[in-house]
């Protein structure tokens, strides 16, 4: 009884805090990306992450459109849940691998987000090409300057982009072969305690 209630407190610490923790970073990148804040999606995003990011803002500046305190955040977030869940399966409330264990995570969640979005480009591509939905433009958006890139090695044949096939392929390399998920293997990160890995 008791392990299902530890399986089940994990279970919510992982999607709340991992709900926010995406939010956070799709802010990041919509930042990055400088995409549209008109679109009411993005001002939902903002709207729910600004009052853990503001006060941040005070003390980390922007510096070339890289918005450190978004970063802190995510960090924060990300680190909280580690604790919580290993203070609950029993293991040590604090060790510094911690700290490498959240960083990967965030670059984790970043190849993730790019790679479900492209996956949802090609998609509505086939569905709806014209559709002028609000998520589809901030997609498009984000996408973008991982797509443009692409499109000067592989320009559209035909109507068709090919680019894409080349980022899926980068962000596949890097994610499982390259870099993160060895970097996990060797940091020893536990399956499944850290979003994306």
């Amino acid at each position: 009884m008791s392990e299902n209630l530890s399986n089940a407190g994990v279970y919510l610490i992982q999607t709340f805090f991992g709900i926010y923790f995406i939010l956070i970073m799709v802010r990041f990148l919509m930042q990055v990306s400088r995409v549209d804040y008109y679109n009411p999606l993005c001002q939902g995003i903002v709207r729910i992450t600004d009052p853990a990011i503001k006060p941040l803002r005070k003390v980390l500046p922007t510096i070339r459109g890289v918005d450190f305190a978004t970063l802190a955040v995510a960090f924060i977030v990300q680190f909280i849940a580690v604790v919580l869940v290993m203070l609950i399966v029993g293991g040590y409330p604090f060790l510094p691998v911690y700290v490498a264990w959240v960083t990967l995570g965030m670059f984790s969640i970043i190849f993730d987000i790019y790679f479900f979005a492209l996956l949802i480009m090609v998609i509505t591509s086939w569905i709806a090409p014209y559709s002028n939905h609000p998520a589809l433009s901030l997609i498009t958006q984000l996408t973008e300057p991982l797509c443009k890139p692409a499109r000067r090695l592989l320009p559209p044949m035909g109507g068709i982009d090919f680019s894409i096939i080349l980022v899926f392929v980068f962000i596949s390399l890097i994610d499982n072969f390259l870099v993160i998920q060895p970097l996990a293997r060797m940091l020893g990160i536990p399956g499944g305690l850290i979003l994306g890995l």
